[in-house]
């Protein structure tokens, strides 16, 4: 499997969006969503943007409060948290001044309970002007719509959504070290349309061409392959 990554329709998507955020004009708000199912390759896409950006990705725990999302976001900007709420947010406020970067949180959802979390986020937002991009599951934006204040300022939307048999293709084609037919595609289109479950089918034909000496796997081959 080569080390590279896949670009597909919702990548590209997605950059688009982050292209039109991130040089947006004055008075445009510059928070956004990306939300869709387990498995489409959410937080792939924005660690990959994030590395190429400079970007800021914090990922969301459960149990998580203002306190330690405040801690972590100080963290990863680079400077040792002080310990009161207040100077917390001052010095996420005074880093992102500074040096401005895009913002993203991932598993948004497990914020949505508590509405003075997604607020502070908010307000990190309105008074720096820097990206937030906000990473949830499948009904992320219907949770989401119940703050209005922050919805208003999603100035893009973007879900990510099941792939396509071209984008089985695609993927194969940029990272698979072994060729496949083009029934070999339409077959692991039919097994599995989210990213996760097409990289271990790619995993699979590429092992059974390197066993049997194969140039091509086609459907037939990967018929035969235990599930």
């Amino acid at each position: 499997m080569k080390k590279v990554f896949a670009k597909t329709s919702n990548v590209i998507n997605f950059t688009s969006a982050m292209t039109r955020l991130t040089q947006r004009q004055d008075g445009i708000p510059g928070m956004s969503l990306m939300y869709g199912e387990p498995g489409l390759g959410k937080t792939r896409t924005a660690l990959w943007w994030a590395a190429q950006n400079d970007g800021v990705f914090l990922r969301t725990k459960k149990l998580m409060s203002g306190r330690w999302l405040l801690e972590e976001l100080v963290a990863e900007l680079g400077e040792a948290p002080m310990r009161r709420i207040s100077d917390l947010f001052r010095q996420c406020v005074d880093m992102l001044f500074e040096k401005p970067r895009t913002v993203f949180v991932d598993e948004v959802d497990y914020l949505t309970h508590d509405a003075r979390i997604i607020e502070t986020l908010r307000d990190i937002h309105d008074t720096t002007g820097t990206p937030v991009v906000f990473i949830g599951m499948g009904q992320a934006d219907k949770k989401l719509l119940r703050f209005k204040h922050l919805y208003d300022r999603f100035s893009e939307i973007v879900k990510f959504h099941d792939l396509s048999e071209a984008d089985v293709k695609a993927i194969a084609e940029q990272i698979c070290d072994v060729k496949l037919s083009a029934d070999a595609v339409s077959y692991i289109h039919g097994q599995a349309n989210r990213f996760r479950r097409v990289v271990v089918w790619l995993y699979k034909a590429e092992a059974f061409a390197r066993t049997n000496s194969l140039k091509e796997v086609t459907a037939q081959h990967l018929s035969g392959v235990k599930r």
